[in-house]
Protein backbone atom coordinates (compact mmCIF):
# COMPACT_ATOMS: atom_id res chain seq x y z
CA UNK A 1 0.00 0.00 0.00
CA UNK A 2 1.41 3.42 -1.11
CA UNK A 3 1.60 6.19 1.91
CA UNK A 4 1.11 9.87 1.00
CA UNK A 5 4.30 11.15 2.91
CA UNK A 6 3.99 15.09 4.60
CA UNK A 7 7.41 16.25 5.14
CA UNK A 8 7.65 18.13 9.26
CA UNK A 9 10.27 19.49 10.88
CA UNK A 10 10.93 18.88 14.15
CA UNK A 11 10.14 22.48 15.74
CA UNK A 12 12.13 21.86 19.54
CA UNK A 13 15.36 21.79 16.49
CA UNK A 14 14.97 25.16 14.01
CA UNK A 15 18.95 25.43 14.13
CA UNK A 16 21.54 23.79 12.17
CA UNK A 17 23.41 23.79 15.11
CA UNK A 18 22.39 21.23 17.79
CA UNK A 19 23.89 21.90 21.25
CA UNK A 20 24.11 18.30 22.56
CA UNK A 21 22.68 18.69 25.90
CA UNK A 22 19.37 20.14 24.29
CA UNK A 23 19.61 16.82 21.95
CA UNK A 24 20.00 14.54 25.20
CA UNK A 25 17.46 16.72 27.05
CA UNK A 26 14.62 15.91 24.25
CA UNK A 27 15.80 12.10 23.87
CA UNK A 28 15.51 11.35 27.30
CA UNK A 29 12.17 13.76 28.10
CA UNK A 30 10.48 11.85 24.45
CA UNK A 31 11.95 8.63 23.92
CA UNK A 32 13.65 7.34 27.40
CA UNK A 33 11.98 3.78 26.21
CA UNK A 34 13.53 3.47 23.41
CA UNK A 35 17.17 4.57 24.04
CA UNK A 36 20.13 3.36 25.88
CA UNK A 37 23.63 5.10 26.63
CA UNK A 38 25.83 3.21 24.74
CA UNK A 39 29.36 4.62 25.99
CA UNK A 40 31.01 8.22 26.52
CA UNK A 41 33.23 10.61 24.05
CA UNK A 42 36.33 11.49 25.01
CA UNK A 43 34.88 14.52 27.25
CA UNK A 44 32.17 12.56 29.31
CA UNK A 45 29.46 13.59 26.90
CA UNK A 46 26.71 10.73 26.96
CA UNK A 47 26.30 8.75 23.12
CA UNK A 48 22.33 7.54 22.99
CA UNK A 49 21.53 3.93 20.22
CA UNK A 50 17.76 4.68 19.72
CA UNK A 51 15.83 1.22 18.28
CA UNK A 52 12.52 1.56 16.55
CA UNK A 53 10.40 -1.10 14.77
CA UNK A 54 10.89 -4.97 14.99
CA UNK A 55 10.75 -5.92 11.63
CA UNK A 56 13.09 -8.49 9.91
CA UNK A 57 15.64 -6.49 8.19
CA UNK A 58 17.97 -5.29 10.39
CA UNK A 59 19.57 -1.53 9.96
CA UNK A 60 22.61 0.46 12.04
CA UNK A 61 22.55 4.13 11.29
CA UNK A 62 24.85 6.68 12.95
CA UNK A 63 24.34 10.71 12.56
CA UNK A 64 27.30 13.22 13.32
CA UNK A 65 30.49 11.16 12.90
CA UNK A 66 32.31 14.73 11.97
CA UNK A 67 30.79 16.94 14.65
CA UNK A 68 29.89 20.10 12.35
CA UNK A 69 27.55 17.59 10.23
CA UNK A 70 24.25 18.05 11.51
CA UNK A 71 21.60 17.18 8.94
CA UNK A 72 21.86 13.30 9.73
CA UNK A 73 20.69 14.46 13.36
CA UNK A 74 18.40 16.71 11.80
CA UNK A 75 17.15 14.44 9.77
CA UNK A 76 16.33 11.57 12.26
CA UNK A 77 14.36 14.20 14.60
CA UNK A 78 12.74 15.57 11.32
CA UNK A 79 11.67 11.88 10.64
CA UNK A 80 10.60 11.22 14.45
CA UNK A 81 8.24 13.86 13.93
CA UNK A 82 6.87 12.85 10.66
CA UNK A 83 6.03 9.53 12.56
CA UNK A 84 4.43 11.56 15.71
CA UNK A 85 2.08 13.13 13.21
CA UNK A 86 1.80 10.36 10.56
CA UNK A 87 1.45 6.93 12.60
CA UNK A 88 1.01 5.15 9.23
CA UNK A 89 4.26 5.91 7.82
CA UNK A 90 5.81 4.55 11.28
CA UNK A 91 3.71 1.88 11.13
CA UNK A 92 5.28 0.68 7.75
CA UNK A 93 8.90 0.84 8.94
CA UNK A 94 8.62 -0.33 12.06
CA UNK A 95 6.74 -3.71 10.82
CA UNK A 96 9.67 -4.35 8.26
CA UNK A 97 12.94 -2.62 9.72
CA UNK A 98 14.62 -3.08 13.20
CA UNK A 99 16.38 -0.01 13.14
CA UNK A 100 19.25 0.98 15.44
CA UNK A 101 20.24 4.99 15.19
CA UNK A 102 23.18 6.01 17.15
CA UNK A 103 22.43 9.85 17.55
CA UNK A 104 25.20 12.13 17.64
CA UNK A 105 28.62 9.85 17.56
CA UNK A 106 30.94 13.04 17.67
CA UNK A 107 29.23 15.19 20.74
CA UNK A 108 32.21 16.44 21.78
CA UNK A 109 32.80 17.87 17.97
CA UNK A 110 29.42 18.52 17.65
CA UNK A 111 29.27 20.81 20.76
CA UNK A 112 32.45 23.23 19.01
CA UNK A 113 31.31 22.85 15.39
CA UNK A 114 34.21 20.66 14.42
CA UNK A 115 34.87 18.02 12.34
CA UNK A 116 37.00 16.13 14.40
CA UNK A 117 36.51 15.00 18.05
CA UNK A 118 38.02 16.11 21.57
CA UNK A 119 41.60 14.41 20.40
CA UNK A 120 41.73 16.04 17.01
CA UNK A 121 40.99 12.54 15.79
CA UNK A 122 38.33 12.41 12.32
CA UNK A 123 36.54 9.18 13.71
CA UNK A 124 35.97 8.18 9.53
CA UNK A 125 39.73 7.62 9.21
CA UNK A 126 40.01 5.47 12.51
CA UNK A 127 38.53 2.04 11.55
CA UNK A 128 42.10 0.81 12.06
CA UNK A 129 43.90 2.21 14.86
CA UNK A 130 40.58 2.67 16.72
CA UNK A 131 42.26 5.24 18.57
CA UNK A 132 38.84 7.08 19.42
CA UNK A 133 36.36 6.45 22.57
CA UNK A 134 33.69 6.98 20.57
CA UNK A 135 35.03 4.68 17.18
CA UNK A 136 35.12 1.67 19.45
CA UNK A 137 31.35 2.16 20.35
CA UNK A 138 30.12 2.24 16.80
CA UNK A 139 32.22 -1.09 15.96
CA UNK A 140 30.92 -2.48 19.29
CA UNK A 141 27.65 -1.97 18.17
CA UNK A 142 28.42 -3.52 14.82
CA UNK A 143 30.00 -6.81 16.10
CA UNK A 144 26.94 -7.28 18.67
CA UNK A 145 24.42 -7.87 15.92
CA UNK A 146 24.00 -9.12 12.40
CA UNK A 147 23.04 -6.36 10.39
CA UNK A 148 21.30 -6.34 7.06
CA UNK A 149 22.44 -2.74 6.31
CA UNK A 150 24.00 0.37 7.77
CA UNK A 151 23.85 3.75 7.05
CA UNK A 152 27.19 6.39 7.07
CA UNK A 153 25.60 9.60 7.46
CA UNK A 154 27.50 12.78 6.44
CA UNK A 155 27.43 16.30 4.78
CA UNK A 156 29.56 17.65 2.18
CA UNK A 157 30.78 20.87 1.37
CA UNK A 158 29.33 23.56 -1.31
CA UNK A 159 32.32 23.03 -3.69
CA UNK A 160 29.88 20.11 -5.15
CA UNK A 161 28.12 20.02 -8.07
CA UNK A 162 25.96 17.27 -10.20
CA UNK A 163 27.02 18.76 -13.17
CA UNK A 164 28.72 22.12 -13.35
CA UNK A 165 25.24 24.20 -12.62
CA UNK A 166 23.44 22.83 -9.82
CA UNK A 167 24.81 21.79 -7.05
CA UNK A 168 24.92 18.67 -5.10
CA UNK A 169 22.06 18.71 -2.85
CA UNK A 170 22.25 15.08 -1.71
CA UNK A 171 24.81 12.61 -3.05
CA UNK A 172 25.01 8.81 -2.10
CA UNK A 173 28.05 6.14 -2.27
CA UNK A 174 28.40 2.42 -2.44
CA UNK A 175 32.01 2.19 -0.73
CA UNK A 176 34.31 0.05 -2.49
CA UNK A 177 36.36 -2.61 -0.62
CA UNK A 178 39.49 -2.98 -2.88
CA UNK A 179 41.78 -0.35 -4.52
CA UNK A 180 40.60 -1.76 -7.45
CA UNK A 181 36.92 -0.81 -6.51
CA UNK A 182 35.83 -4.33 -7.02
CA UNK A 183 31.56 -3.97 -7.74
CA UNK A 184 30.82 -7.61 -4.74
CA UNK A 185 27.74 -8.75 -4.18
CA UNK A 186 27.96 -6.51 -0.97
CA UNK A 187 28.10 -3.53 -3.15
CA UNK A 188 25.28 -4.17 -5.90
CA UNK A 189 23.00 -4.25 -2.45
CA UNK A 190 24.20 -1.02 -1.78
CA UNK A 191 23.62 0.28 -4.94
CA UNK A 192 20.11 -0.85 -5.38
CA UNK A 193 19.27 0.99 -2.82
CA UNK A 194 20.47 4.01 -3.77
CA UNK A 195 19.34 3.87 -6.84
CA UNK A 196 16.00 3.22 -5.64
CA UNK A 197 16.11 6.63 -3.13
CA UNK A 198 17.82 8.41 -6.69
CA UNK A 199 14.00 7.19 -8.65
CA UNK A 200 12.08 8.26 -5.65
CA UNK A 201 13.58 11.87 -5.09
CA UNK A 202 14.74 13.04 -8.75
CA UNK A 203 11.49 14.14 -9.63
CA UNK A 204 11.48 16.70 -6.85
CA UNK A 205 14.91 17.28 -6.91
CA UNK A 206 15.93 17.34 -10.41
CA UNK A 207 19.60 17.35 -11.46
CA UNK A 208 20.89 17.70 -7.38
CA UNK A 209 21.31 14.62 -6.74
CA UNK A 210 25.10 13.05 -7.07
CA UNK A 211 27.11 9.77 -6.64
CA UNK A 212 30.03 10.01 -4.55
CA UNK A 213 33.40 9.42 -6.03
CA UNK A 214 34.25 5.59 -4.79
CA UNK A 215 37.81 5.67 -4.42
CA UNK A 216 39.20 3.43 -2.12
CA UNK A 217 39.88 5.07 1.43
CA UNK A 218 41.79 1.30 3.52
CA UNK A 219 41.40 3.30 7.12
CA UNK A 220 37.45 4.91 6.56
CA UNK A 221 34.29 3.29 8.01
CA UNK A 222 32.20 2.78 4.46
CA UNK A 223 34.86 1.20 3.02
CA UNK A 224 36.02 -1.63 5.93
CA UNK A 225 31.89 -2.17 6.54
CA UNK A 226 31.80 -2.91 2.84
CA UNK A 227 34.72 -5.13 3.42
CA UNK A 228 32.96 -6.96 6.00
CA UNK A 229 30.31 -7.68 3.63
CA UNK A 230 27.68 -5.22 5.54
CA UNK A 231 26.07 -2.89 2.52
CA UNK A 232 26.44 0.48 3.85
CA UNK A 233 25.08 3.41 2.06
CA UNK A 234 27.03 6.60 2.27
CA UNK A 235 24.88 10.27 2.32
CA UNK A 236 26.31 13.07 2.02
CA UNK A 237 24.22 16.05 2.21
CA UNK A 238 25.24 19.59 0.29
CA UNK A 239 24.35 22.48 -1.12
CA UNK A 240 21.08 24.01 -1.48
CA UNK A 241 20.59 27.20 -3.96
CA UNK A 242 20.86 30.56 -1.59
CA UNK A 243 20.18 27.98 1.67
CA UNK A 244 23.29 28.20 4.03
CA UNK A 245 21.49 27.04 7.09
CA UNK A 246 20.73 24.06 4.60
CA UNK A 247 16.83 23.79 5.46
CA UNK A 248 16.17 22.93 1.89
CA UNK A 249 18.92 19.76 2.42
CA UNK A 250 17.41 18.72 5.70
CA UNK A 251 14.26 18.59 4.14
CA UNK A 252 15.76 16.37 1.12
CA UNK A 253 17.98 14.60 3.47
CA UNK A 254 14.99 13.07 5.83
CA UNK A 255 12.97 12.41 2.89
CA UNK A 256 16.05 10.53 1.35
CA UNK A 257 16.57 8.51 5.16
CA UNK A 258 12.91 7.26 4.98
CA UNK A 259 13.56 6.48 1.07
CA UNK A 260 16.06 4.50 2.18
CA UNK A 261 14.33 2.73 5.08
CA UNK A 262 11.63 1.72 2.34
CA UNK A 263 13.97 0.40 0.11
CA UNK A 264 15.87 -1.69 2.37
CA UNK A 265 12.64 -3.49 3.61
CA UNK A 266 11.49 -3.82 0.24
CA UNK A 267 14.41 -5.39 -1.55
CA UNK A 268 15.64 -7.31 1.90
CA UNK A 269 19.44 -7.75 0.43
CA UNK A 270 18.24 -7.88 -3.19
CA UNK A 271 20.08 -6.41 -5.93
CA UNK A 272 17.61 -5.49 -8.18
CA UNK A 273 18.22 -2.21 -10.42
CA UNK A 274 21.59 -1.94 -9.13
CA UNK A 275 23.22 -1.32 -13.01
CA UNK A 276 21.28 1.83 -12.64
CA UNK A 277 23.17 3.41 -10.08
CA UNK A 278 25.85 4.17 -13.02
CA UNK A 279 23.19 6.58 -13.99
CA UNK A 280 23.54 8.90 -11.50
CA UNK A 281 25.76 11.39 -12.11
CA UNK A 282 29.15 11.86 -10.18
CA UNK A 283 29.80 14.91 -7.94
CA UNK A 284 32.28 17.63 -9.90
CA UNK A 285 34.45 19.77 -7.74
CA UNK A 286 33.42 23.19 -9.89
CA UNK A 287 32.57 25.86 -7.41
CA UNK A 288 33.13 28.47 -4.91
CA UNK A 289 30.76 30.18 -2.80
CA UNK A 290 31.43 33.42 -4.23
CA UNK A 291 33.94 34.42 -6.96
CA UNK A 292 34.77 38.43 -7.73
CA UNK A 293 35.50 38.18 -11.47
CA UNK A 294 38.22 40.98 -12.89
CA UNK A 295 38.63 42.64 -10.10
CA UNK A 296 41.33 45.55 -10.77
CA UNK A 297 43.89 46.16 -7.69
CA UNK A 298 45.34 49.04 -6.34
CA UNK A 299 49.07 48.16 -7.27
CA UNK A 300 51.74 50.21 -9.13
CA UNK A 301 51.38 47.75 -12.17
CA UNK A 302 48.42 46.62 -14.20
CA UNK A 303 46.91 43.60 -11.91
CA UNK A 304 43.24 42.49 -12.74
CA UNK A 305 42.19 38.85 -11.28
CA UNK A 306 39.84 37.24 -10.02
CA UNK A 307 38.75 36.02 -6.27
CA UNK A 308 37.22 33.31 -4.22
CA UNK A 309 35.96 33.19 -1.30
CA UNK A 310 34.52 30.37 0.53
CA UNK A 311 31.82 30.65 4.24
CA UNK A 312 33.74 29.33 7.29
CA UNK A 313 31.07 28.13 9.33
CA UNK A 314 31.61 28.58 13.46
CA UNK A 315 29.90 28.38 16.49
CA UNK A 316 30.41 31.44 18.92
CA UNK A 317 29.92 31.90 22.39
CA UNK A 318 26.94 32.22 23.47
CA UNK A 319 24.88 31.97 20.09
CA UNK A 320 22.45 29.28 19.20
CA UNK A 321 23.10 28.64 15.36
CA UNK A 322 26.50 29.09 13.46
CA UNK A 323 27.91 31.89 11.80
CA UNK A 324 29.44 32.47 8.27
CA UNK A 325 32.13 34.41 7.90
CA UNK A 326 33.55 35.05 4.14
CA UNK A 327 37.36 33.45 3.82
CA UNK A 328 39.71 34.24 0.87
CA UNK A 329 40.47 31.07 -0.45
CA UNK A 330 42.05 31.68 -4.00
CA UNK A 331 43.01 34.55 -6.00
CA UNK A 332 44.19 34.91 -9.87
CA UNK A 333 42.30 33.10 -12.78
CA UNK A 334 39.57 31.17 -11.45
CA UNK A 335 38.00 30.73 -15.00
CA UNK A 336 37.58 26.67 -14.40
CA UNK A 337 35.57 27.30 -11.72
CA UNK A 338 32.27 29.20 -10.64
CA UNK A 339 30.63 30.72 -7.59
CA UNK A 340 27.23 30.22 -6.71
CA UNK A 341 27.03 33.64 -6.70
CA UNK A 342 29.11 36.10 -9.21
CA UNK A 343 30.14 40.02 -8.61
CA UNK A 344 31.33 41.10 -11.75
CA UNK A 345 33.71 44.14 -10.73
CA UNK A 346 34.45 45.43 -13.99
CA UNK A 347 34.80 49.07 -13.75
CA UNK A 348 34.62 49.15 -9.98
CA UNK A 349 37.14 49.79 -7.39
CA UNK A 350 38.45 47.78 -5.17
CA UNK A 351 38.67 49.55 -1.61
CA UNK A 352 40.80 48.14 1.23
CA UNK A 353 43.42 48.93 3.54
CA UNK A 354 45.74 46.28 1.84
CA UNK A 355 46.97 46.05 -1.79
CA UNK A 356 45.86 42.91 -2.58
CA UNK A 357 43.73 39.99 -1.15
CA UNK A 358 45.33 37.87 1.50
CA UNK A 359 45.04 33.57 1.18
CA UNK A 360 43.20 31.77 4.51
CA UNK A 361 42.59 35.62 5.69
CA UNK A 362 38.92 37.12 6.22
CA UNK A 363 37.51 39.14 3.26
CA UNK A 364 38.18 42.71 4.40
CA UNK A 365 37.88 44.26 0.91
CA UNK A 366 34.42 46.12 -0.90
CA UNK A 367 33.74 47.01 -4.18
CA UNK A 368 32.53 49.69 -4.81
Amino acid sequence: MSMTLKYQQNPVFPNRYISPQKLFNFLQENYSRVITEVGTSYLGKPIYKMRLGEGSVKVLAWSQMHGNESNSTLAMLDLLEMFKHQPEIEKEIASNITLDFIFMLNPDGAEKWTRRNGLDIDLNRDFLKRSSKEFSILKKAVDKEEYDYALNLHEQRTIFSTDGVHPATLSFLAPSQDFERTVTETRKKTMAVIYRIYQKLNRELPHQIARYSDEFYPSSTGDNFTKMGIPCILFEGGHFPDDYKRTGTRKYYTLALYEALKAMASLKGATDDWLLYREIPENKESHYDIIYRNVKLNTDFECILDIAVQYKEEIKSGEEEISFTPIVVEVGDIGKKKGWKEIDCSGKTFVSSKSFPKLDEEVDFTIE
